[in-house]
């Protein structure tokens, strides 16, 4: 019999709630984490146990590890994997959560905030000069800094998207609802701008730019309903 296999991930900032109640049920059938993969988890086959799943999010420097992961196994929580400044846990059910309560919570998105920006802001920037250097250049040079500028685009758009998903996340815990609302319609506006320019633009970086953000908007929406289908289907069978 297999005694491993990988399942997919919904995206920590889009479904950690979903991902840890997913875990905890293959933990019920037996199937436990044993380390975090390409947009995944593996799982290796035990002992049916009800373990329940939780995540942090700290950028820890060498010397800091052994303290903090003391900490949480002070606490119930066995640290089972880590990719960067992400950290899975688990304990027994019914042991107290990590985040138990608002400040805490808050604390927990700050932490994820503060990671990411630090490679999402000067990616960002660097995408927008590469995108501004072929508005304004021409021949081979245009051509190549297009090239860069589209590679740069595909790793800036979810990269962004992430952090600010994860500020919703922290602004709904601080019940700001009209910033959680407003992220709602975002999507929708650069959508209807990006066929705007689609339908009247044409040739133009704008152009190549337009059919990119239609595509990060079309392309995650998509996989967000078929991740969502395949998350009943398999609490159904989990």
């Amino acid at each position: 019999m297999k005694q491993t296999k990988y399942i997919t991930s919904g995206g920590l900032a889009f479904s950690e709630d979903k991902d840890m109640e997913k875990l905890r049920r293959f933990s019920l059938k037996g199937w436990h984490v044993s380390d975090f993969k390409f947009m995944g988890y593996m799982l290796e086959k035990g002992e049916l146990e009800d373990y329940i799943y939780s995540v942090d999010y700290r950028s820890l420097k060498e010397d800091e590890e052994e303290e903090y992961f003391d900490f949480f196994s002070s606490s119930g929580w066995s640290h089972i994997a880590s990719e960067g400044y992400i950290h899975l846990f688990r304990a027994y059910s019914g042991t107290q959560p990590i985040y138990s309560d608002r400040d805490t919570s808050i604390e927990k998105h700050d932490n994820s905030i503060n990671s990411m920006k630090h490679f999402a802001i000067p990616l960002v920037l660097i995408t927008l000069l590469a995108w501004l250097g072929a508005m304004i250049s021409s021949g081979i040079l245009k051509s190549l800094l297009q090239v860069i500028a589209v590679i740069f685009t595909v790793i800036a758009i979810p990269t962004a998207w992430t952090v600010i998903t994860t500020y919703n996340n922290k602004w709904k815990v601080k019940e700001k609802t009209g910033l959680v609302n407003l992220l709602k319609i975002i999507p929708f506006v650069l959508f209807i701008i990006a066929v705007t320019i689609l339908l009247f633009v044409d040739g133009s970086e704008l152009y190549l730019i337009a059919s990119m953000v239609i595509g990060a908007i079309a392309l995650p929406t998509a996989i967000w309903v078929i991740m969502s289908f395949y998350h009943k289907i398999g609490g159904k069978r989990v």
